[in-house]
């Protein structure tokens, strides 16, 4: 590989020019991420006329930069207050927010922040050295490698979830039905919409987010509140100690590289790296804390993954012309307004631009981690204003994060409604997440299967000529079935006292099933049972 583009391009990044617009992308994409309801797709659309002037190198640099701010600012909001303002924040909440109720939340974000750096700086190196042919394993997927994939992601739902297999499943399934709601992209029909105008283009992921992690954890803290179980969270702990680090390593190591390669592939990127990476780091973890109490291996593996997943999206964006989910998709209008057409022959035609956008990555990287770091005290001191003040200033965020989606109050109802109804999840026992993230994958599973059966003519038969289609159902069924061989092996043999039961291995580590009225979940009752660890919940 003839290394003198890639130089020249770090010269084009270390223009004055370029390098202020890669400062300021990412200082207001991390403002941005902070901010429930206003991602990074959005954000750049917005801000998309304000490129019409401007060069094409510097604009493109700027977008990029608010790209993977937003990814870390998400973060912010995720952990301290349990509101992902983006889908792969949903993951980090899983584990960072049970952090931040022990007086953790600073080690979380740092944790997060050095992650992030981590994973995007591997996932930039891997770019640069292996993009073409990276490029050209991406081109070989096809709706049924895309089915396959996304329903070896829905198995890890229950996986990662913190609750009974049971119940992880029935809520997956409720998130698979409300992924059908609104108009059929096949044949235009309209599904579930009672009627309705607003439910014609389907329900949108931030106000469901927002209303089951959100507003249900406000109208759980309340009521514990009302029976006197408030206590005032502190922060100590800015950043990870050494023993922490160690811990991270194996995460960061396997989620950069999970990240990479999951981001090339449309339709998968951060929210199915960052998923994927907490169900291997929660089958992998034996260390002392229990994922779902505030396992920082849970904060690591995602983060990493969602940044690497991020930055590895640009390759097929660049070299195929193919963009891997909204925000790229919004990156490829602002290229087209350039003048400039993604493809094979960008890297030929354009070295300037295509170098300059990926060697950017570096720098900003290193700036989003240099500005990440000392403001973590700040975005921490959120944990010391009391839960009266705290709360409704989170109601209101929550409720202009939901209207400024479409700038209608419909988005709001939808907060509440999934808000009461997270709330009476976390009553009975059920985790919210499967429900969230089978909600993402529900649309790309439906299409692909549709659009496979289409290239096959309804013979589902025909997809054992795919290879890498095949191998991928293959492991979603070794995976599936590898828990009944192994309870039926130990049935049959006399199993020791306390092994798993049929809910599988998830189910062995959260103790039994809480019923109506009772604790939901082991977040909620490790700070009972553990009080050692910090303070309880509020």
């Amino acid at each position: 590989m003839d290394f003198t583009p890639v130089l020249e391009g770090f010269a084009v990044v270390f223009e004055p020019q370029n390098l202020l617009f890669c400062l300021l992308g990412v200082v207001v994409g991390m403002v941005i991420g902070v901010l429930p309801g206003l991602g990074p797709a959005a954000t750049i659309a917005i801000l998309l006329p304000l490129t019409y002037g401007m060069d094409a190198v510097p604009s493109i640099i700027m977008l990029a930069g608010i790209f993977y701010g937003a990814i870390y600012g998400g973060t912010v909001t995720a952990v301290l207050l349990k509101l992902p303002g983006e889908t792969s924040s949903a993951i980090t909440a899983l584990e960072g927010y049970p952090m931040a109720r022990k007086g953790e939340g600073g080690k979380a974000l740092g944790a997060g922040a050095i992650a992030s750096f981590a994973g995007g700086t591997v996932a930039i190196v891997v770019l640069t050295l292996i993009a073409p042919v990276i490029a050209d394993f991406a081109l070989a997927f096809g709706p049924p490698e895309y089915a396959a994939l996304t329903l070896l992601g829905i198995l890890l739902v229950a996986t990662i979830s913190n609750g009974t297999k049971s119940k992880a499943f029935a809520a997956a399934a409720a998130g698979l039905l409300l992924a059908t709601v609104g108009r059929d992209g096949f044949t235009g029909e309209l599904r579930y919409t009672a009627g309705s105008l607003e439910l014609t283009d389907g329900l949108q992921f931030v106000p469901i987010a927002m209303g089951v992690f959100g507003l249900a954890e406000i109208l759980y803290g309340l009521e514990r509140r009302r029976g006197g179980g408030a206590a005032l969270m502190t922060a100590d702990k800015i950043l990870p100690t050494r023993a922490d680090m160690k811990r991270m390593a194996g995460p960061i190591a396997r989620g950069g590289v999970l990240g990479f390669f999951l981001g090339l592939l449309p339709g998968g990127g951060a929210t199915v790296s960052a998923m994927a990476s907490y169900g291997i780091e929660k089958r992998l973890n034996k260390g002392p804390t229990r994922f779902g109490q505030g396992a920082i291996q849970g904060v690591a593996g995602p983060e990493t993954a969602n940044n690497a997943a991020a930055t590895s999206s640009f390759i097929p964006l660049l070299t195929l012309g193919i963009p891997a989910n909204a925000t790229m998709a919004v990156m490829f209008g602002a290229l087209l307004i350039q003048g400039i057409t993604p493809g094979p022959q960008l890297v030929a035609t354009d070295p300037d631009l295509f170098w300059g956008v990926v060697n950017s990555m570096y720098i900003g990287n290193l700036v989003l981690l240099v500005l990440a770091i000392p403001l973590i005290g700040v975005f921490v001191r959120i944990l010391h204003v009391r839960q009266s003040i705290l709360s409704p200033i989170v109601v209101l965020i929550v409720c202009i994060g939901a209207y400024t989606i479409g700038n209608r109050i419909f988005e709001v109802m939808v907060v509440v409604v999934f808000g009461v109804l997270g709330y009476l999840m976390k009553k009975n026992g059920f985790d919210p997440a499967p429900l969230i993230l089978a909600f993402v994958l529900g649309s790309l599973l439906e299409d692909n299967v549709r659009r496979s059966l289409l290239m096959f003519g309804g013979d589902a038969g025909q997809v054992a000529g795919r290879p890498i289609a095949l191998t991928l159902l293959v492991v979603f069924a070794v995976v599936l079935l590898a828990p009944i061989a192994l309870r039926i092996a130990r049935s049959r043999h006399g199993g020791p006292p306390g092994a798993p039961s049929a809910e599988g291995p998830g189910a062995a580590a959260t103790g039994p099933e809480p019923g109506p009225g009772q604790s939901p979940g082991p977040v909620e009752s490790s700070a009972r049972e553990a009080p050692a660890d910090g303070p309880s919940r509020t």
